[in-house]
């Protein structure tokens, strides 16, 4: 039979791992909306919009 050490030492051994593979999951979506963001940014009516918005701030 386990002691109560080797016990807790086995259950905090059983998630090892867990939270490398949810920052790399989160890497990975941060990444993908940078994407998005990037290609909504540089489209065409997004920089024809953001012209005619500083235009007429400047005006």
């Amino acid at each position: 039979m386990h002691s109560i050490r080797t016990r807790l030492r086995l259950c905090r051994l059983g998630d090892a791992g867990v939270t490398t593979a949810e920052y790399a999951i989160c890497m990975l979506v941060g990444v993908g909306l940078a994407g998005v963001l990037l290609k909504v940014v540089l489209s065409d009516s997004t920089r024809i919009a953001l012209t005619n918005i500083i235009g007429r701030a400047l005006t």
